[in-house]
Protein backbone atom coordinates (compact mmCIF):
# COMPACT_ATOMS: atom_id res chain seq x y z
CA UNK A 1 0.00 0.00 0.00
CA UNK A 2 2.60 2.32 1.11
CA UNK A 3 4.99 1.70 -2.04
CA UNK A 4 2.32 2.79 -4.26
CA UNK A 5 1.74 5.96 -3.03
CA UNK A 6 5.88 6.49 -2.09
CA UNK A 7 6.06 9.00 -4.70
CA UNK A 8 3.28 11.06 -3.16
CA UNK A 9 4.36 10.83 0.73
CA UNK A 10 7.73 11.48 -0.48
CA UNK A 11 6.30 15.01 -2.47
CA UNK A 12 4.70 16.32 0.78
CA UNK A 13 7.75 14.74 2.48
CA UNK A 14 9.46 17.99 0.21
CA UNK A 15 6.63 20.32 0.06
CA UNK A 16 7.32 20.27 4.58
CA UNK A 17 10.39 21.02 3.93
CA UNK A 18 9.67 23.64 2.11
CA UNK A 19 6.97 25.09 4.24
CA UNK A 20 9.76 24.73 7.22
CA UNK A 21 12.32 27.31 5.17
CA UNK A 22 9.90 30.18 6.53
CA UNK A 23 9.95 28.99 9.70
CA UNK A 24 13.66 28.93 10.00
CA UNK A 25 13.43 32.66 9.00
CA UNK A 26 12.81 32.94 12.31
CA UNK A 27 14.70 30.37 14.30
CA UNK A 28 17.98 31.77 12.54
CA UNK A 29 19.14 34.94 14.17
CA UNK A 30 20.85 36.48 11.04
CA UNK A 31 19.27 39.10 8.87
CA UNK A 32 17.73 38.06 5.70
CA UNK A 33 20.92 38.81 3.57
CA UNK A 34 23.41 36.83 5.37
CA UNK A 35 20.88 33.87 5.47
CA UNK A 36 20.52 33.88 1.76
CA UNK A 37 24.50 34.20 1.51
CA UNK A 38 24.91 31.26 3.21
CA UNK A 39 21.75 29.19 1.58
CA UNK A 40 22.93 29.80 -1.88
CA UNK A 41 26.21 29.54 -1.34
CA UNK A 42 26.31 26.10 0.23
CA UNK A 43 23.51 24.90 -1.92
CA UNK A 44 25.25 25.25 -4.95
CA UNK A 45 28.27 24.01 -3.87
CA UNK A 46 26.69 20.69 -3.04
CA UNK A 47 24.81 20.72 -5.63
CA UNK A 48 27.95 21.22 -7.41
CA UNK A 49 29.69 18.43 -5.47
CA UNK A 50 26.58 16.07 -6.82
CA UNK A 51 27.49 16.71 -10.32
CA UNK A 52 31.04 15.57 -9.59
CA UNK A 53 30.14 12.38 -8.07
CA UNK A 54 27.93 11.39 -10.64
CA UNK A 55 30.47 12.39 -12.87
CA UNK A 56 28.21 14.61 -14.99
CA UNK A 57 29.87 17.78 -16.92
CA UNK A 58 29.55 21.23 -15.41
CA UNK A 59 29.34 22.47 -19.05
CA UNK A 60 27.04 24.60 -20.21
CA UNK A 61 26.71 26.61 -23.74
CA UNK A 62 28.23 30.43 -23.38
CA UNK A 63 25.01 32.01 -24.78
CA UNK A 64 22.67 31.17 -21.48
CA UNK A 65 25.80 31.98 -19.09
CA UNK A 66 24.27 35.91 -18.73
CA UNK A 67 20.65 34.94 -18.57
CA UNK A 68 21.48 32.35 -15.91
CA UNK A 69 23.66 34.80 -14.02
CA UNK A 70 20.52 37.12 -13.95
CA UNK A 71 17.95 34.95 -13.42
CA UNK A 72 20.59 33.92 -10.29
CA UNK A 73 20.72 37.35 -9.15
CA UNK A 74 16.52 37.20 -8.91
CA UNK A 75 16.66 34.32 -7.42
CA UNK A 76 18.86 35.81 -4.31
CA UNK A 77 16.86 38.52 -4.47
CA UNK A 78 13.83 36.71 -4.26
CA UNK A 79 14.75 34.90 -0.86
CA UNK A 80 16.67 38.22 0.57
CA UNK A 81 12.79 40.03 0.27
CA UNK A 82 10.70 36.35 1.56
CA UNK A 83 13.16 36.57 4.48
CA UNK A 84 12.66 40.20 4.68
CA UNK A 85 8.90 39.66 5.24
CA UNK A 86 8.71 37.15 7.70
CA UNK A 87 11.62 39.13 10.11
CA UNK A 88 9.38 42.27 9.69
CA UNK A 89 6.09 40.08 10.51
CA UNK A 90 5.47 36.63 10.59
CA UNK A 91 6.09 33.63 8.77
CA UNK A 92 2.34 33.00 8.30
CA UNK A 93 2.15 36.28 6.74
CA UNK A 94 5.30 35.84 4.56
CA UNK A 95 4.41 32.33 3.17
CA UNK A 96 0.92 33.62 2.35
CA UNK A 97 2.21 36.53 0.15
CA UNK A 98 4.50 33.62 -1.16
CA UNK A 99 1.58 31.96 -2.19
CA UNK A 100 0.43 34.19 -4.88
CA UNK A 101 3.82 33.33 -6.66
CA UNK A 102 1.50 30.64 -9.55
CA UNK A 103 -1.21 33.77 -9.97
CA UNK A 104 2.09 36.34 -10.72
CA UNK A 105 3.21 33.38 -13.48
CA UNK A 106 -0.33 33.29 -15.31
CA UNK A 107 0.63 37.52 -16.24
CA UNK A 108 4.39 36.81 -16.63
CA UNK A 109 3.97 33.46 -19.07
CA UNK A 110 1.87 35.65 -22.11
CA UNK A 111 4.72 38.23 -21.73
CA UNK A 112 7.50 35.64 -21.50
CA UNK A 113 6.82 32.64 -22.89
CA UNK A 114 4.08 34.50 -25.39
CA UNK A 115 1.75 32.43 -24.12
CA UNK A 116 -2.22 33.27 -24.49
CA UNK A 117 -3.43 36.00 -22.04
CA UNK A 118 -6.10 34.61 -19.74
CA UNK A 119 -8.65 36.85 -18.10
CA UNK A 120 -9.80 33.90 -16.26
CA UNK A 121 -6.37 34.09 -14.13
CA UNK A 122 -6.14 37.82 -13.83
CA UNK A 123 -9.76 37.66 -11.95
CA UNK A 124 -8.52 34.81 -9.51
CA UNK A 125 -5.46 37.12 -9.32
CA UNK A 126 -8.09 40.07 -8.27
CA UNK A 127 -9.68 37.75 -5.57
CA UNK A 128 -6.43 37.48 -4.12
CA UNK A 129 -5.63 40.63 -3.90
CA UNK A 130 -8.98 40.79 -1.78
CA UNK A 131 -7.88 37.79 0.41
CA UNK A 132 -4.66 40.35 1.13
CA UNK A 133 -6.80 43.34 1.98
CA UNK A 134 -9.02 41.51 4.16
CA UNK A 135 -6.21 40.27 6.06
CA UNK A 136 -4.00 42.98 6.30
CA UNK A 137 -6.93 44.82 7.64
CA UNK A 138 -5.83 45.39 11.25
CA UNK A 139 -1.55 45.62 10.43
CA UNK A 140 1.22 48.32 11.50
CA UNK A 141 2.90 50.21 8.96
CA UNK A 142 5.60 47.61 9.43
CA UNK A 143 3.64 45.28 8.57
CA UNK A 144 2.22 46.60 5.90
CA UNK A 145 6.09 47.30 4.84
CA UNK A 146 6.28 42.96 4.98
CA UNK A 147 3.59 42.54 2.92
CA UNK A 148 4.99 44.83 0.46
CA UNK A 149 8.41 42.60 0.80
CA UNK A 150 6.45 39.69 0.22
CA UNK A 151 4.27 40.52 -2.94
CA UNK A 152 7.96 41.56 -4.31
CA UNK A 153 9.37 38.05 -3.38
CA UNK A 154 6.08 36.36 -5.41
CA UNK A 155 6.48 38.59 -8.29
CA UNK A 156 10.38 37.42 -8.53
CA UNK A 157 9.49 34.03 -7.94
CA UNK A 158 6.95 33.57 -10.71
CA UNK A 159 9.53 35.63 -12.86
CA UNK A 160 12.61 33.02 -12.37
CA UNK A 161 9.86 30.01 -12.38
CA UNK A 162 8.99 31.20 -16.02
CA UNK A 163 12.22 31.64 -17.26
CA UNK A 164 13.38 28.48 -15.90
CA UNK A 165 10.74 26.46 -17.61
CA UNK A 166 12.31 27.97 -21.10
CA UNK A 167 15.61 27.00 -19.91
CA UNK A 168 14.97 23.87 -18.61
CA UNK A 169 14.17 22.40 -23.07
CA UNK A 170 18.11 22.99 -23.46
CA UNK A 171 19.97 22.97 -20.04
CA UNK A 172 19.84 20.18 -17.33
CA UNK A 173 17.77 22.05 -14.03
CA UNK A 174 20.14 20.61 -12.08
CA UNK A 175 23.23 22.87 -13.95
CA UNK A 176 20.35 25.64 -13.75
CA UNK A 177 19.94 25.50 -10.30
CA UNK A 178 23.71 24.59 -9.40
CA UNK A 179 24.45 28.04 -11.88
CA UNK A 180 21.86 30.15 -10.66
CA UNK A 181 22.44 29.97 -7.05
CA UNK A 182 26.27 29.71 -7.94
CA UNK A 183 25.56 33.56 -9.45
CA UNK A 184 23.06 34.82 -6.67
CA UNK A 185 26.20 34.19 -3.98
CA UNK A 186 28.13 35.61 -6.60
CA UNK A 187 26.16 38.46 -6.56
CA UNK A 188 25.16 38.90 -2.83
CA UNK A 189 29.33 38.53 -1.95
CA UNK A 190 29.54 41.88 -4.45
CA UNK A 191 26.23 43.62 -2.74
CA UNK A 192 28.25 42.94 0.47
CA UNK A 193 31.67 44.23 -0.15
CA UNK A 194 30.49 47.06 -1.85
CA UNK A 195 28.02 48.08 0.76
CA UNK A 196 30.63 47.05 3.85
CA UNK A 197 28.68 44.63 5.42
CA UNK A 198 30.94 42.07 4.60
CA UNK A 199 33.00 41.46 7.55
CA UNK A 200 33.54 39.29 10.44
CA UNK A 201 30.61 39.89 12.26
CA UNK A 202 28.41 37.14 9.46
CA UNK A 203 30.47 34.59 10.96
CA UNK A 204 29.17 35.25 14.45
CA UNK A 205 26.67 32.72 15.13
CA UNK A 206 25.11 30.08 17.65
CA UNK A 207 25.34 26.64 17.04
CA UNK A 208 21.53 26.38 16.54
CA UNK A 209 22.02 29.41 13.54
CA UNK A 210 25.09 26.89 12.24
CA UNK A 211 22.77 23.73 12.16
CA UNK A 212 19.66 25.65 11.09
CA UNK A 213 21.62 26.97 8.15
CA UNK A 214 23.23 23.62 6.99
CA UNK A 215 19.35 22.39 7.11
CA UNK A 216 18.28 25.06 5.00
CA UNK A 217 20.54 24.81 2.50
CA UNK A 218 21.44 21.19 2.50
CA UNK A 219 18.24 19.51 3.35
CA UNK A 220 15.40 22.07 2.05
CA UNK A 221 17.51 23.17 -0.41
CA UNK A 222 19.94 21.25 -2.62
CA UNK A 223 18.18 17.91 -1.66
CA UNK A 224 14.41 18.79 -1.80
CA UNK A 225 15.66 20.35 -5.73
CA UNK A 226 17.28 17.03 -6.49
CA UNK A 227 14.77 14.62 -4.86
CA UNK A 228 12.09 17.14 -6.84
CA UNK A 229 13.53 16.35 -9.90
CA UNK A 230 13.13 12.43 -10.12
CA UNK A 231 9.18 13.15 -8.30
CA UNK A 232 8.19 15.15 -11.16
CA UNK A 233 9.26 12.59 -13.53
CA UNK A 234 7.05 9.85 -11.68
CA UNK A 235 4.02 12.31 -10.91
CA UNK A 236 4.34 14.79 -13.82
CA UNK A 237 4.54 18.50 -13.43
CA UNK A 238 0.90 19.55 -12.59
CA UNK A 239 0.55 17.17 -10.12
CA UNK A 240 3.67 18.10 -7.93
CA UNK A 241 2.51 22.19 -9.46
CA UNK A 242 -1.18 21.64 -7.60
CA UNK A 243 0.43 20.38 -4.48
CA UNK A 244 2.81 22.54 -3.52
CA UNK A 245 -0.05 24.80 -3.04
CA UNK A 246 0.09 23.28 0.22
CA UNK A 247 3.16 24.84 1.11
CA UNK A 248 1.18 27.41 3.24
CA UNK A 249 -0.83 25.14 4.86
CA UNK A 250 2.18 23.62 6.23
CA UNK A 251 3.77 26.87 7.37
CA UNK A 252 0.96 28.43 8.92
CA UNK A 253 0.66 24.85 11.09
CA UNK A 254 3.71 24.86 11.67
CA UNK A 255 4.23 28.68 12.74
CA UNK A 256 1.47 27.90 15.28
CA UNK A 257 2.55 25.27 16.42
CA UNK A 258 6.36 25.98 16.86
CA UNK A 259 6.48 29.73 17.00
CA UNK A 260 2.88 30.48 18.96
CA UNK A 261 2.12 32.85 16.19
CA UNK A 262 -1.95 32.13 16.40
CA UNK A 263 -1.40 34.82 19.73
CA UNK A 264 -0.46 37.50 17.30
CA UNK A 265 -3.04 36.95 14.23
CA UNK A 266 -6.62 37.67 14.50
CA UNK A 267 -9.45 35.40 12.90
CA UNK A 268 -9.36 37.94 9.41
CA UNK A 269 -5.64 36.75 8.80
CA UNK A 270 -7.09 32.67 8.68
CA UNK A 271 -10.05 34.10 6.79
CA UNK A 272 -8.16 35.84 4.25
CA UNK A 273 -5.82 33.24 4.40
CA UNK A 274 -8.20 30.55 3.32
CA UNK A 275 -9.65 32.52 0.49
CA UNK A 276 -6.60 32.78 -1.04
CA UNK A 277 -5.33 29.42 -0.66
CA UNK A 278 -8.59 27.87 -2.51
CA UNK A 279 -8.00 30.67 -5.02
CA UNK A 280 -4.51 29.20 -5.44
CA UNK A 281 -5.89 25.35 -5.76
CA UNK A 282 -8.75 26.60 -7.41
CA UNK A 283 -6.59 28.17 -10.10
CA UNK A 284 -4.38 24.47 -10.22
CA UNK A 285 -7.79 22.48 -11.19
CA UNK A 286 -9.31 24.73 -13.68
CA UNK A 287 -5.56 24.45 -15.31
CA UNK A 288 -5.74 20.87 -15.18
CA UNK A 289 -9.10 21.21 -17.11
CA UNK A 290 -8.46 23.11 -19.54
CA UNK A 291 -5.86 20.77 -20.30
CA UNK A 292 -7.22 17.73 -20.54
CA UNK A 293 -9.66 19.51 -23.14
CA UNK A 294 -6.85 20.41 -25.01
CA UNK A 295 -6.10 17.04 -25.52
CA UNK A 296 -9.15 16.05 -26.31
CA UNK A 297 -9.43 18.46 -29.07
CA UNK A 298 -5.96 17.11 -30.49
CA UNK A 299 -7.46 13.27 -30.84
Amino acid sequence: MLSKYKYHLLLHFIIFLWGFTGILGKLIHLEALYIVWYRVGIASLVIMLYLLFVKSSLRIDAKYLWRLSFVGLVVAAHWVTFYTSIQWSTASLGILCLSTTTLHVAWLEPLIMKKRFSWLEFSLGLLVVGGIYFVSGDFSTQEYWAVFMGLVSAFLAGFFAVSNARFVEDIPSTHISMYELAMGFLGLTVYLAFTNQLDLSMFQMTMSDVFWLLFLAIICTSFAFLVTIDIVKRLGAFTVSLSINLEPVYTIILAIFILKEHEQLGPNFYIGSVLIILVVIANGIIKNQQKKRTMRSLH
